[in-house]
This record gives C-alpha cells, structure tokens and sequence, in this order.
C-alpha cells in the first residue's frame, strides 16, 4: 500500500516534450516521487540533460517526432512491449508562434494543430491499447489559460489548447468504463524556454503588462508539474474531465 495517495512508486509514466520546460521538469519531480519515466521528444542531447537531473536509474529515453502522426499508435505499442504498461501519460509537448491574425498563414495554424492537438489524439488512442496501460490509468494533456482566456496574437495557439479541453472532457467519458482518467492542466506563464521566446518578440513594457496580470507573478515549472503530479496519484482518484487552472489568479 502507498504510504500516501500521493505516492507514485512503481508507477511507469510516459512523458512527452520532456526535452525542456514543463515536460523536463515534470520527469525530474515523478522520478523524485518514485516514478519509473518514459521520456520522449525530438532532441536525443536534450532528453539525455534531463536524465541526468532525474531521481534514480531505472527511466528511458525514447526519441520520437510527434509530428509522425501515423506512426504514433503502433510506436506506443513498441514502447511499452519494451517497458511494460503505463500507469500514466503527461503530454507536454507543444509550441507557441505569436502571430496576429492578419499574419497567421494556414501552415502555421496546421503546424500549431498538429503538435498540439492532433497528436494528442493519436497518443491517447495509443495509449488506451489495453496492454498499453494498466487497469486503472490517467491521462494529463497540458493546455493553457490561453484556452480560457483570451490572449491577443495567439489564435492559433488559444485555439489548439481550448481543442486539448473539449477533448479531455470527451476522453473521460469515452475511457472511464476502461478505467482512464484524463484531465487537463491550464497553466499561466511560467519561467521556461517558451517564455523566453515570447519576451524576445515583445517590448519590455509589453511583457511587463503580462507578468503584471499574475498576480502571484510568473510561475516555475515544478508549479505545473506538482498539479501533475497529483493528477496522475490515487489522490486524483474521483477527478476525471477537468481543467486544473495554475496560472498565479491570472484567470481571475
């Protein structure tokens, strides 16, 4: 028996984007909490980095482009014929262009969708293979407060992340008769990569008005990744279809 509900050990978790951001530091806080982590991205260099922060030595490193839509299904069984059934599944992966409309071309409103929806959909049909994960299991797709609130120059990305809820609401009533929980996290800004970007395509007055809107200021990562956590933890157990907004109130 767990020692708490919050305790994760012998649990595998599958975590996409773990390369950097909320993805790197979701990895490092399940291996602290006793998790066996299955980490996947594009950047074999940078999923490496992030083992080497990681609790214990018993994860994996998968490499994998999410944009190879097609192959994702048979890819999640080839990942877990070699580690075994997953308990859990973190997607994290995603990317942000800031663009307003009258600058959005159709092939990056596609790209935006592909990373940050479509394959979303092809993991969690993978996942729901029944000997791709365990009798009683958990999804997290990572959207944003984005998809709640509107954000200028964002369409496409707002619209990606929204698309990630209405599909974590439909999921958990689909797989809940197969014992899958899957909800949503819907962080603010936070500290990482990402948001280094967004700042270099804006004026500091411009990013200071965003940081302003949090008012417990920007977040960190682990502030993300500890809502996973607790989403993926038998302390989770009755939570399914939700949206976990950790944004610092911006949304208030």
């Amino acid at each position: 028996m767990p020692s708490t509900p919050f305790d994760l050990t012998g649990h595998t978790v599958l975590v996409t984007g773990a390369t950097s951001g909320i993805g790197r530091e979701t990895a490092v806080l399940l291996s602290q909490c006793g998790c066996r982590v299955v980490l996947t991205g594009r950047r074999t260099e940078q999923l490496e980095l992030t083992l080497s922060q990681m609790a214990g030595s018993h994860h994996e490193v998968e490499p994998f482009d999410l944009l190879r839509l097609e192959e994702i299904v048979e890819w999640m069984g080839a990942i877990t014929a070699r580690h075994g059934a997953l308990d859990g599944m973190v997607h994290c992966a995603g990317i942000r262009k800031t663009a307003g409309l009258r600058a959005l071309s159709l092939d990056s409103l596609h790209l935006t969708f592909r990373i940050n929806f479509d394959s979303a959909v092809m993991l969690a049909k993978g996942f729901r293979q029944k000997d791709c994960r365990t009798e009683k299991s958990s999804i997290v797709f990572v959207s944003s407060v984005s998809a709640l609130v509107g954000t200028p120059a964002a369409a496409a990305y707002s619209a990606s992340k929204a698309a990630l809820v209405a599909l974590s609401r439909s999921l958990a009533k689909e797989l809940a008769r197969e014992g899958i929980r899957v909800n949503c996290i819907a962080p603010g800004m936070v500290e990482s990569e990402m948001t280094a970007g967004i700042r270099k395509s804006l004026s500091e007055e411009q990013f200071a008005a965003i940081v302003a809107q949090h008012p417990l200021g920007l977040g960190r990562t682990r502030d993300v990744a500890c809502a996973s956590v607790y989403l993926l933890s038998d302390a989770a157990r009755w939570m399914t279809g939700q949206v976990l907004v950790v944004d610092g109130g911006y949304s208030a």
